[in-house]
């Protein structure tokens, strides 16, 4: 069992994070944030390729293409949760009626925030609206830790740019690395400084950078060993 009280920044993990969140004792976790498979593989058309721009990446990475059910994550959430912890869970428009379905009736309150996306993939067929919103789930149960910004910072609607320039990692590149003013701004709603943070979905360590970066602790799980090694350059530098 891994000793929470000896982590003074972040503890990073490789391995399959539901064996992996087994080592994490009961209600540690002040905020759990993470950003799992969308599962949206199996409806990419492809790659679009053109002979006057660099093709657009319309796929997604094989790793999307393993079904996630939110069932399978509820147990572990709420047995890691503090009494006064938060959940926020990345999601997609055909997956937010599952997370409704298991965790509406396992917590005090269930609501979503939206990430529009300032400057999404253009859609240069011009065959439908542009994929320029994400979804973001919450929960949370009465006496939450809950960080009032002022009214104007308190909108369910976040607006900001994808991952850019220096933010973007180019090697290894992950195809849905998420942007750190996103990340940083649900961390300092829903987290204290000091407060232990959970991302099992880590990727190339993004969560970690945000959480580290506004004094939370932190303790990411990453599956793929590049993500994984790219995670720990990534929160040494």
């Amino acid at each position: 069992m891994i000793d929470i009280s000896s982590i003074d920044k972040y503890l990073l993990l490789h391995g399959d994070c539901m064996e992996r969140m087994k080592e994490i004792p009961d209600s540690s976790i002040e905020l759990i944030l993470c950003d799992p498979p969308y599962n949206l593989a199996k409806y990419s058309t492809g790659n679009m390729k053109f002979n006057w721009r660099n093709e657009i990446n319309n796929d997604v990475a094989k790793w999307d293409l393993i079904e996630l059910s939110p069932a399978d994550l509820l147990d572990e959430f709420k047995r890691l949760l503090t009494p006064t912890g938060n959940i926020f869970v990345f999601t997609s428009y055909h997956m937010i009626g599952k997370w409704h379905e298991v965790f509406d009736k396992e917590f005090d309150t269930f609501q979503f925030m939206v990430w529009h996306k300032t400057n999404p993939v253009p859609n240069i067929r011009k065959s439908s609206f542009l994929n320029s919103c994400e979804l973001i789930v919450c929960m949370w149960n009465k006496g939450h830790t809950w960080n009032f910004l002022k009214q104007s910072g308190m909108h369910n609607f976040i607006e900001a740019p994808v991952c850019m320039g220096y933010e973007r990692l180019k090697s290894p590149k992950h195809p849905t690395q998420k942007p750190l003013s996103v990340l940083k701004h649900i961390i300092k709603i829903a987290s204290n400084e000091q407060d232990l943070v959970l991302d099992m979905f880590m990727g190339v360590g993004s969560t970690g950078v945000a959480t580290v970066e506004l004094n939370r602790r932190f303790i990411g799980i990453e599956i793929d060993e590049e993500y994984y090694r790219a995670s720990i350059k990534r929160m040494k530098s």
